[in-house]
């Protein structure tokens, strides 16, 4: 199979790459051979976005994935998502184009594409000096990327966000001196402003340009083990896909890279050669059919939940508060399932729904429930030389309730501590069926059998949901850790089926915004 280096736009130019470790970061290489030093290294895991850079499409390719939920700022007929550099490998970029505050100057008429002299700024940095955004400005350019975003975005589409969309948007960028509420003035101060928008034509000649070239098979010699060389494989099909991981079943797959990009950083594994998801339209396609919301195992995470939330409004709280969005736009759902973390935020949702999963090795495919598929702590069913790739969700039933809860440290951009996925089919006051699923209580995300059991036929009251939450001893016997003790996460457990009751009783249910204040004085 013929190779050949990473090619992507940078700096209004077409990038060719060789010789660089197939798990060598974006970040890395923009400070180290770029010599682009404004994005910073702030935690090197995607935790606080000091590395936040824009990855941009061309629009018409991401369309063509089918995907009928693309949340990416689409401009000019680029697609832009924010992501974090610091955990994205640089053979992802093939193909793209890399955009950085550096690039802010050109956007604003500096000379050339490496202007010395910036005589004016980009809105996004005109408000931040304005408002006081910044004092020791290591996270600022995290910012201001997660802003140029923003301010494509909106002024795409002709509106102003509001203080509270503006903070949802920068949920995966934090500070660590200035504060919030000068950056969120800053936000607000940047539609002001007079415009100033990425000229996108450029991008999309140059993007249009590397539509020519072959998948990716990138082969580099491997810096720690000299002699031996890793090769990267981002094949376009999923045909293709499949035939490469029934051929080379040890290869690592790769697909969002948010989880296997801190094995890099953080614990220096050695990934060996990689077989990259990220190409295969086919694997984001995002549609309903046949009484189902098929969901690609490659659909950004952000396009999943907000396909599941079109179809379930009260997942919008649980979609807010997974990660950030440069963790959403990067991660796919199918990778968060597959993972199997017990505390992945997908899963318990989806288990909640009755979701199946469809696994392929070769030409061959076979489908199970979400909830057969995971063994023990980190175990799974997947067979040697199979992938996941896709999940069907049923539409809800006319009489479903669905709640989704999590809880963490922090409100946004945090590790749950507990997660829980509940939806019960009420028949009048009956419980028709009841799938109660919780991550956090156990080796795996898993069913509470005993609490659906307790409740299943029964009148929903709260003399029911009292025994549910008594039956969830015999479900679980949670662990202690840093996140949280066995004890508080029995309590949160049963306090969250007394909030699903407040919520969904027939009689006087409970706004969400009201639910607090009952639970306080109960």
């Amino acid at each position: 199979m013929d190779t050949r280096p990473i090619r992507f736009v940078h700096r209004g130019r077409i990038v060719s790459v060789d010789g660089a470790a197939p798990t060598r970061s974006v970040l890395d290489w923009l400070r180290e051979d770029a010599r682009c030093t404004g994005t910073k290294e702030g935690c090197a895991e995607g935790d606080c976005g000091a590395c936040t850079v824009v990855v941009a499409e061309l629009a018409a390719q991401e369309a063509a994935s089918g995907s009928a939920a693309a949340q990416a700022t689409v401009v000019g007929g680029l697609s832009l998502r924010p992501v974090n550099a610091c955990i994205r490998f640089l053979p992802t970029l093939d193909g793209k184009a890399l955009l950085t505050v550096e690039d802010l100057a050109a956007i604003t008429g500096g000379s050339g594409l490496h202007p010395v002299c910036i005589n004016e700024l980009h809105p996004v940095q005109r408000a931040m000096v304005e408002c006081h955004g910044s004092q020791c400005g290591f996270c600022t350019p995290g910012f201001v990327m997660t802003m140029m975003a923003s301010y494509e975005q909106h002024c795409e589409a002709g509106t102003v966000p509001s203080r509270a969309q503006l903070a949802d948007e920068l949920a995966g960028n934090l500070c660590r001196c200035t504060g919030y509420r000068p950056i969120l003035d800053a936000g607000q101060r940047m539609f002001e402003l007079p415009k100033k928008r990425l000229d996108t034509a450029p991008i999309v000649a140059l993007l249009q340009q590397l539509r020519a070239d072959p998948p990716l098979h990138y082969v580099a010699p491997n810096p720690a083990q000299p002699g031996r060389q890793d090769h990267f494989h981002a094949p376009r099909t999923l045909d293709a896909l499949a035939t490469l991981r029934a051929q080379q079943p040890q290869a690592r797959l790769l697909a969002g890279c948010t989880d296997i990009g801190l094995w890099v950083n953080k614990q220096f594994r050695d990934l060996g050669d990689i077989l990259y998801v990220g190409e295969v339209d086919e694997l984001k396609r995002i549609a309903v059919a046949d009484g189902q919301l098929h969901i690609g195992a490659g659909a950004p995470l952000e396009d999943a939940f907000s396909a599941l939330a079109a179809h379930w409004p009260t997942l919008t709280e649980a979609w807010r508060r997974f990660a950030g969005p440069p963790v959403r736009h990067a991660g796919t759902m199918g990778g968060n399932v597959a993972n199997g973390s017990p505390i992945g935020d997908s899963a318990p949702v989806l288990i909640a729904l009755g979701t199946r999963i469809v696994l392929r090795k070769g030409p061959a495919e076979r489908e199970m429930l979400l909830e057969d598929f995971y063994l023990d702590y980190m175990k799974n069913q997947l067979a040697e030389g199979e992938l996941l790739t896709a999940l069907r969700v049923p539409l809800p039933a006319p009489r479903q309730q669905l709640r989704a809860y999590k809880i963490s440290k922090r409100f946004d951009c945090d590790i749950s501590a507990l997660f829980a996925g509940l939806a019960i089919e009420l028949d009048g006051e009956t419980v028709a069926s009841a799938r109660f699923a919780f991550g956090g209580m156990a080796a795996i995300v898993k069913r509470a059998r005993g609490a659906e059991v307790a409740v299943t036929g029964k009148p929903w009251t709260e003399a029911t949901v009292q025994a549910a939450m008594a039956a969830l001893d015999q479900d679980f016997t949670p662990l202690t850790d840093l996140r949280a003790s066995a004890d508080y996460r029995r309590q949160v457990a049963r306090g969250l089926l007394m909030r699903l009751w407040l919520e969904t009783r027939p009689a006087r249910p409970l706004a969400e915004a009201s639910v607090w204040a009952a639970t306080a004085t109960a």
